[in-house]
């Protein structure tokens, strides 16, 4: 209890010290005040389809670019692997001054690459995506009567065979008087806030307004010719511009130029700050994605308490029958021995490839530890979508802390195996500190040329591989090493029964393990596969995902659920005499990830259907492959620790001679 008052006084230290230096916000960052007449800076990220899934960059395109040059905004680690590249933009304005007609550039004739660039990317649905005070531009779409939310506007149509982009852009920005707060205030303190005063801060007396939501509405609109001339950057253009979004005018052709204004409009909003992000989090088909996940937990939660009950009797019956028993009839039925307890001296015997085994158990360790501590950080709100590239970062930097917990698990499991010998146990570390990065390794560079090739943004520039492998060898290696030096020191796991040196002959079985193995993955498959559809949605269709909460009661019941039925089928092959269960009960709850791997595979053919090309198509299948690899690590692992425990809990609780 004290060490928990100690946490909640840090706690609260912290939140003092954050307010002092500015507003304690979470999730996101803290409000930027701007005074009437500040200039707001547009920055561009890079254009993306989700026909294709390659981002390219903005000015891959002959777009205005602004006067001071291309500069990139600082970048993440997360960032740069999602391929995201944020540039400034052109495009200023002056907090709550409204400007219309503001005159961007005029392009130099299109030549016949840039027109057949620009076309092409037209017919690939290419998507703009601006940003203004680290918010999105939404665009919304009228649909059956209902307002359907985007983000971004696309660069152009086609209507017949004529090209038409958008080249005249009306924002829309929201804002919300800055409203000075205390930490009290904040954290809903309640009457406390009256003790808790705010500290001033030089011109806070001036009214100021902060950025609470960024619309963009695209429009085509053919210029004058004439009404161009002699206009410079931010001129205003002569004549009223209509921008219609239904009506478009302004058709491409070679070796024509192309014209850019834009327009922007300041609307004052009951929405603060904390809500800002709403109108992006607020995902279509709520209900169904609600109710769906709901159903599909009291389902699975209902199936797997039947097996766990069942299990359990099944158990307890036999051993308390056993226990019951005098030592004369204990000794009659040892000769009369059935089932799980005729592999009493074989249960234990080391199995087929055990490094891999370890290794497979060390890294399977390590992803799921980095899985629940990710997705707990980001259900209490730290890696919100205000701040772009956090989930991936931090997974990258949790995942290479864990590398102590690989490395001690795998080498204990590693002695544990050979009773105590301790011999080999670098060579282990070493193969778990490189067995599954080296496998994403290898994807990624695949995939990276495919990207190369392209001229993507998504394609991982070379130093950022060379970064990569240095945390890898220099962060992640020597933690595995660590952990598995705790391990070699650490006591093994002493085995109940001892395990004769002549191996015992598994009877002939009426079906073939494995098709059961392969067929254990459904159950665990089943209280994830809406909750995939979801996952799947907002990494290939561009949607923001932030229903972190439910994600984390999914996982916690897949582990549940992988466990339960890696139980049950061990039980199940002990009792047929079957003692090779360590790689069985790995696979058993590790095969869901063949499952996902199919479901993959449909929502290419069937949700994704407008993914056009080779390379579209090999990008989706390598990034599933990763992710299933990862997946089956994860989960098999479960598996294979909840049997082992379960088998050597089995055997210490009868004494057999």
């Amino acid at each position: 209890m004290k060490v928990f008052e100690k946490f909640k006084i840090w706690v609260l230290l912290i939140c003092l010290v954050s307010q002092l230096g500015h507003g304690y916000y979470l999730p996101g960052s803290y409000p930027h005040k701007y005074i009437v007449g500040d200039t707001l800076s547009v920055k561009v990220n890079s254009l993306t389809s989700i026909e294709t899934e390659i981002p390219y960059s903005y000015y891959s395109l002959p777009f205005c670019k602004p006067q001071e040059g291309v500069k990139d905004s600082a970048e993440n680690l997360g960032e740069l692997l999602m391929g995201d590249r944020i540039e400034n933009s052109p495009y200023r304005f002056k907090m709550h001054t409204n400007e219309t007609e503001i005159f961007l550039c005029q392009t130099k004739p299109l030549s016949s690459d840039e027109f057949k660039l620009l076309s092409n990317r037209i017919d690939e649905l290419y998507q703009v995506n601006v940003i203004l005070d680290n918010l999105p531009a939404i665009r919304y779409t009228k649909r059956d009567n209902f307002l359907v939310r985007w983000t971004g506007y696309p660069l152009g149509v086609k209507i017949q065979d004529t090209y038409y982009v958008f080249n005249h852009l009306k924002f829309t920005v929201l804002v919300h008087k800055y409203e000075e707060t205390n930490v009290a205030s904040v954290m809903g303190a309640g009457d406390a806030a009256e003790t808790i005063p705010s500290v001033e801060k030089p011109g806070s007396d001036i009214p100021g307004y902060i950025v609470v939501g960024f619309e963009v509405t695209p429009c085509s609109f053919q210029h004058n010719a004439e009404s161009l001339k002699n206009l410079k950057m931010y001129g205003k253009y002569p004549s009223k511009i209509s921008c219609e979004a239904n009506t478009v005018t302004m058709g491409i052709k070679e070796n024509e130029p192309v014209a850019f204004t834009y327009e922007v409009e300041f609307v004052e909003s009951d929405i603060k700050w904390p809500s800002r992000w709403d109108a992006y989090l607020k995902m279509e088909g709520a209900k169904v994605h609600w109710f769906s996940i709901l159903n599909s937990l009291m389902v699975i939660t209902f199936l797997a308490g039947i097996v766990l009950v069942i299990f359990l009797r099944t158990v307890r019956r036999d051993l308390t029958h056993y226990e019951e028993l005098d030592k004369e009839a204990q000794a009659q039925m040892n000769e009369e021995l059935s089932g799980w307890k005729l592999v009493v001296s074989d249960v234990f015997r080391v199995p087929d490839h055990p490094a891999l085994l370890c290794v497979m158990i060390g890294d399977g360790v390590q992803i799921l530890g980095m899985a629940v501590v990710t997705i707990l950080f980001a259900a209490l709100g730290f890696m919100s979508p205000a701040s772009r590239g956090t989930l991936l970062t931090g997974m990258l930097f949790f995942y290479m802390i864990l590398g102590i917990l690989a490395g001690y698990v795998a080498v204990r499991m590693w002695r544990t195996l050979f009773s105590g010998d301790h011999k080999g146990w670098v060579s282990v570390c070493w193969k778990v500190a490189c067995f599954f990065p080296g496998i994403a390794f290898l994807i990624l560079f695949v995939l990276n040329f495919l990207l190369w090739g392209s001229h993507s943004t998504g394609a991982i520039p070379f130093s950022l591989f060379v970064i990569l492998i240095l945390l890898w060898f220099c962060v992640s290696v020597p933690l595995t090493l660590v952990g598995g030096y705790f391990g070699a020191k650490a006591p093994h796991i002493e085995y109940p029964v001892r395990t004769n040196q002549i191996t015992r002959e598994i009877p002939a079985q009426k079906y073939p393990s494995w098709l059961l193995v392969l067929g254990a993955g459904t159950l665990p498959f089943g209280t994830l596969f809406i909750e995939l559809f979801f996952i799947m949605s907002s990494i290939w269709m561009g949607r923001v995902y932030y229903v972190f909460g439910f994600l984390f009661i999914v996982l916690i019941l897949l582990v549940v659920v992988c466990a339960e039925v890696s139980l049950v089928l061990t039980y199940m092959h002990l009792c047929v005499e079957d003692y090779k269960w360590w790689w069985k009960s790995f696979f058993a709850s590790g095969s869901v990830a063949l499952y996902i791997f199919l479901y993959s595979i449909n929502y290419l053919v069937f949700d994704l259907k407008s993914l056009s090309g080779p390379v579209s198509a090999t990008l989706y299948l390598g990034y599933s492959l990763f992710m299933v690899l990862a997946i089956m690590l994860a989960t098999g692992t479960v598996g294979f620790l909840s049997s082992f425990w379960f088998v050597h809990y089995l055997f210490s609780s009868v004494k057999l001679d």
